[in-house]
C-alpha cells in the first residue's frame, strides 16, 4: 500500500522556475470551474480553483509531512507492506528537506518513491546516492532529453549535467521510469532515440512519452494557451504511432499519454477485438442515456457499446481531448438534439451540477444529469506499471460503474 507524502510546493516557484513547456506556465488568476466536490448550490471549491492549478501552498516542513504520514499510517495498519509516495506541486528535488524526510521515513522502515521530478533541484549528483541509502526505491524522472544543452534550454535546469548524472545513478541502483514531454522538432526523432539509448544503457525500467498540449481543446483550461507560440501539437494518432514505434525499438517498457500503452492495449483495452470475450462481464444495460465524453475517448466507448449491442446508449464527444478536463464551455457547444433525456458526464469533469443541468436543458427539455465514474480506463502513466490483465480488470470495474449510472439515471427500458 502507498501512503502519499505531500511536500506541497507551487509550480514555477518551488521548482527553480517553469519549464518552457510547463502546463502551468502563463497561468494568472484561476477561476472556480465547478465540479462534483462543490456544495450543491455553490459553484467553486478548493479542488476546482486552487487545486486545479496546484497553488494551495508552499513547501511544508518535514515535521508536518511526517505527521500527515503517521496519521495515514495509523489508518492503514494491517494492510500489507507500506511505501511512501513523495509528491508535491513544485519539483520535489527542490524540496530543501528531501534528504531529511526520506531518512525519517527510513527510520520507520517505510521505503520511498519519488514522484515526478525534473531533477532541477540537483546541483550535486551524489544526492542520488544519499537518497538511495535513505530507502528510495523508485523514481519517476522527467528527463526530457539526455542532451544537457536541451535540458538547460527547455527544462531551465541550472545544473543539467549533475541532474543527468543523478538520473544515471538512480537507473543503476533503483527502479527509474523516465518521462519526456514530446515537443515536435525539439526532442523527438533522433534526439528521442538518443535519450532512450541513454536510459536503456543506464538500466532504466522504461519511459513514459507525454504529448505536448498547447490549446484549450488539448487541455489548457487555465487561460494560458498557447504555452509556446508557433508550435503545433502532434496529432494524437501520430503520437500513438510514435509510442508504438519507440516500443518496438527498445527492450524496456514504453508507454504514452493520452495514447497509448502497446503492452497492455490501454487505454480502453476491452475495446480491442481480441479482448471482446471480456465484455460478457459487463452488466446488462436497462436504462437509456447519452454519455458525454472527450474527443479521444468517444470512438473507444462507442465501439464497446456497439459490441454490447446496446441501442439505448449513444456517446457524444466534445472537442476537448481529455474527459476529466471538460468544462461548461464544452457542454455549451453541443448539439442538444443528439442528447437523450438522461445524460452521464465524466465524474471528474470541471462542471458544476447547476451549470450542467442549465446548459443541457437549454432547448426546453428538462434533462437529468448524472456523473459516471472518475475514469473508464487506465492512463499510460499508471499502466506502465501494470500488465494487460490488470488493465482489463480495472476497465471492467469502471464500465460496470458506468452501467450502474446509466441504469440509475436513465429511463427504464420497457
Amino acid at each position: 500500500m502507498q501512503l502519499v507524502a505531500d511536500v506541497g510546493g507551487i509550480p514555477g516557484k518551488d521548482c527553480n522556475g517553469f519549464c518552457k513547456y510547463c502546463y502551468f506556465r502563463k497561468v494568472k488568476e484561476v477561476k472556480s470551474f465547478g465540479c462534483a466536490h462543490c456544495l450543491p448550490n455553490k459553484i467553486g471549491c478548493e479542488r476546482c480553483s486552487k487545486g486545479v492549478s496546484e497553488t494551495q501552498g508552499a513547501f511544508k516542513s518535514p515535521f508536518q509531512v511526517m505527521n500527515e504520514v503517521q496519521n495515514a499510517l495509523m489508518m492503514s495498519m494491517g494492510r500489507g507492506e507500506i511505501s511512501a509516495y513523495i509528491s508535491g506541486g513544485g519539483d520535489i528535488s527542490c524540496y530543501p528537506y528531501l534528504e531529511t524526510l526520506t531518512a525519517n521515513l527510513n527510520q520507520f522502515s517505510i521505503p520511498s518513491i519519488l514522484g515526478y521530478t525534473c531533477g532541477k533541484g540537483i546541483d550535486d549528483s551524489q544526492i542520488a546516492s544519499k537518497l538511495i541509502n535513505n530507502g528510495v526505491e523508485e523514481v519517476s524522472f522527467t528527463i526530457f532529453s539526455s542532451d544537457p544543452k536541451l535540458r538547460k534550454e527547455w527544462v531551465k535546469d541550472p545544473n543539467p549535467e549533475e541532474a543527468l548524472k543523478a538520473c544515471k545513478i538512480f537507473c543503476e541502483n533503483v527502479k527509474l521510469t523516465g518521462a519526456a514531454v514530446i515537443i515536435p522538432g525539439v526532442n523527438d526523432g533522433d534526439v528521442l532515440r538518443q535519450t532512450c539509448n541513454s536510459l536503456e544503457e543506464w538500466g532504466a525500467k522504461g519511459i513514459l512519452l507525454m504529448r505536448f498540449a498547447n490549446t484549450f481543446n488539448e487541455g489548457l483550461i487555465l487561460g494560458n494557451e498557447p504555452i509556446i507560440k508557433g508550435i503545433e501539437s502532434q496529432p494524437v494518432e501520430d503520437f500513438a504511432e510514435l509510442v508504438k514505434q519507440i516500443n518496438s525499438e527498445y527492450k524496456f517498457r514504453v508507454s504514452g499519454t493520452p495514447l497509448c500503452d502497446p503492452e497492455t492495449g490501454g487505454p480502453f483495452a476491452i475495446a480491442k477485438d481480441e479482448n471482446e470475450i471480456f465484455l460478457q462481464f459487463i452488466k446488462p444495460v436497462t436504462g437509456e442515456a447519452t454519455i458525454i465524453t472527450s474527443k479521444i475517448a468517444e470512438p473507444f466507448i462507442s465501439k464497446i457499446f456497439d459490441k454490447l449491442e446496446c441501442d439505448s446508449v449513444n456517446v457524444v464527444a466534445v472537442e476537448k481531448e481529455i474527459a476529466c478536463l471538460i468544462t461548461k464551455e464544452d457542454l455549451e457547444n453541443l448539439d442538444l438534439s443528439e442528447i437523450k433525456q438522461a445524460v452521464i458526464i465524466p465524474g471528474r469533469a470541471f462542471v458544476h451540477q447547476l451549470d450542467a443541468e442549465r446548459i443541457l436543458s437549454a432547448d426546453g427539455i428538462e434533462r437529468i444529469v448524472g456523473r459516471g465514474p472518475d475514469t473508464l480506463s487506465v492512463d499510460g502513466e499508471l499502466s506502465i506499471d501494470m500488465i494487460d490483465e490488470n488493465v482489463i480488470e480495472r476497465e471492467l470495474e469502471q464500465f460496470n460503474d458506468l452501467v450502474d449510472a446509466i441504469n440509475f439515471f436513465g429511463m427504464r427500458i420497457i
